[in-house]
């Protein structure tokens, strides 16, 4: 007989437990969170102020690195946050729930501002970088900001209209800002866990954005739960030797991957953060991965399978890295296996994370044991987040049974501002969020059926098919469209518009484009288009039938 000394590898599920047990490094307890009551974290930090304020122990440890050489120390971070804190309050009047838009490219300003206006117990608005003037002007109109801090390029957007609302433009003035009061002290005013932290932007199927916001619990909740989803990781598949390298932060500020994960949860784990600045150029990334000691590749679908295809990753000591993988948009098995075959230690590591802006941004994470035995697996609900199944009229459905998939956490946003109808379809009673995905529950972990039904996730991005077609809709010779998702191999999906022609005259692509880029951001243009002669299949209500068009179905109904 032969003796073998195999260790079974724990799952994700039991590699969490001791972490959130009693007397856990993470300890969970039940407490009344806006008249819930909730799962919560023992020892947790109550604003984003106090957890600002513990980075001082990272001393002169990095934190910020731009790839135009700009870096800062976290001494170095909190000494400048406390001085625009204070020229915020002193000469803009910026106070607790007061609001600030940020519109700008990723920049050490954008970060400094955000942290600054929430030690002051202020609101963050994070207007999207990509948007167009239109889109921006609704943002402003949503949030109603007391203050816009924006760089000169997104403000040209505006094409010289008043954006109703003082504004500092970065390159003239946030340098006075950086050196105002020297020596400054974080303010001191009380900020309760559930005051309102920052405002992110997404959209529905009415195509306009929509705005979440989300509380400092919130924000501190996900810290917390991300660093359970990283120690469980370690525990199943170990790490490299040697001291942690330096995190690749791609994801632009305004998203939640690159404000909650990138910014947030580095400056708690003392980590060092490396920003690419402009457009995404693999072999630039490459170069400060190996300059700059990155040893965590983390980015959209199309960020890493460029890295991963560039003949420079030749260069890299990839035995070094800690982590490889997506967020913002589901791993495919391509991409895993593209990762697998660069990395191979990191075979079990490369999870995916399921989550909205909306919730905070995660409910479940899948390990890599559970997205290899099946792909539309997202994993248990993480510590602290309670998952059910629901059908149209809001019954709880079997174990197994496909419905909407509803969720609740701490990390769970206010509400949507300025729209207490939507925030109302959406925050079921009891502060059950209806995430809009249909999906299934079995043996504790969720199979996800069809996500925010007809969305498009390009390169990251969420694209949502009616805020295109409304725009082509206004064309002139444009009768009927519909926009769908089509499978990409390098942006995970491109937006395809199918369109019936008016009075049979087919329009010119580029002059399609053309106008929808007059109106929206780059990356909801369509790339492709087919032109049809014959009626978009409607539904009893005159919905168009998405999967008839894209081929996956037939039409079942009949038109009286």
């Amino acid at each position: 007989m032969t003796e073998t000394n195999d260790t079974a590898v724990p799952s994700f599920e039991e590699a969490c437990a001791p972490l959130i047990a009693p007397g856990g490094i993470f300890e969970m307890v039940e407490e009344d969170v806006l008249g819930q009551p909730m799962r919560v974290f023992k020892n947790r930090a109550k604003s984003l102020r106090e957890l600002l304020a513990q980075s001082a122990n990272h001393g002169d440890a990095e934190y910020v690195v731009f790839g135009d050489g700009r870096r800062w120390s976290y001494t170095e971070h909190l000494a400048d946050v406390a001085s625009v804190a204070q020229a915020l309050h002193e000469e803009h009047g910026i106070g607790p729930g007061d609001r600030v838009a940020i519109l700008a490219a990723n920049s050490p300003e954008w970060i400094l501002t955000f942290w600054a206006t929430v030690s002051l117990g202020g609101v963050v608005v994070a207007m999207n970088g990509w948007w167009a003037g239109d889109e921006i002007r609704y943002g402003l109109e949503t949030t109603k900001p007391k203050l816009l801090i924006a760089d000169r390029r997104r403000l040209e957007r505006l094409e010289g209209d008043d954006p109703g609302v003082p504004v500092l433009v970065i390159e003239d003035t946030f340098e006075k800002l950086r050196t105002y009061a020297q020596g400054a002290s974080l303010p001191d005013n009380p900020i309760a866990e559930d005051d309102p932290a920052v405002v992110l932007f997404t959209s529905g199927t009415t195509g306009r954005p929509k705005a979440p916001v989300l509380s400092h619990r919130s924000l501190i909740a996900f810290v917390l739960t991300s660093f359970i989803i990283g120690m469980a990781r370690r525990v199943i598949e170990p790490q490299p030797e040697g001291a942690p390298g330096a995190l690749l932060a791609p994801f632009p500020l305004f998203h939640v991957s690159g404000l909650f994960g990138s910014t947030i949860s580095t400056l708690v784990g003392g980590q060092k953060t490396v920003w690419p600045v402009g457009r995404f150029d693999p072999g630039k990334v490459i170069a400060l991965t190996n300059e700059e000691g990155i040893t965590n590749w983390m980015g959209a679908s199309t960020h890493i399978y460029r890295l991963l295809t560039h003949p420079d990753i030749e260069t890299v000591d990839t035995k070094r890295f800690s982590n490889v993988g997506a967020a913002g948009s589901a791993t495919s098995p391509e991409l895993a296996r593209a990762i697998h075959e660069r990395f191979p230690h990191l075979s079990q590591s490369v999870g995916s994370g399921y989550g909205s802006t909306e919730s905070g941004a995660i409910i479940t994470y899948a390990s890599g044991e559970m997205l290899n035995a099946a792909a539309n697996c997202v994993g248990p609900p993480l510590p602290g987040v309670e998952v059910k199944i629901i059908d149209e009229e809001g019954n709880e459905v079997p174990e197994g049974e496909v419905g909407i998939i509803c969720a609740r956490s701490p990390m769970v946003m206010l509400e949507y501002d300025n729209n207490p109808e939507a925030t109302k379809e959406t925050i079921l009673p009891g502060r059950w969020l209806d995430t809009g995905d249909f999906g299934r529950l079995e043996n504790g972990r969720v199979y996800l059926e069809s996500r925010l039904r007809d969305m498009i996730i390009r390169g990251g991005e969420n694209v949502y098919p009616a805020e295109i077609e409304n725009r082509l809709e206004q064309h002139p010779d444009v009768a009927e469209v519909a926009v769908i998702g089509v499978d990409d191999i390098e942006l995970g999906q491109e937006v395809k518009a199918v369109i019936v022609p008016r009075d049979a005259v087919r329009p010119d692509e580029e002059s399609l484009r053309d106008f929808v880029a007059e109106a929206l951001a780059y990356f909801k243009v369509p790339r492709y288009f087919e032109f049809r002669d014959d009626p978009l299949p409607r539904n009893a209500t005159g919905k168009v039938l998405k999967h008839v068009v894209a081929g996956e179905g037939e039409n079942i109904f009949v038109e009286e």
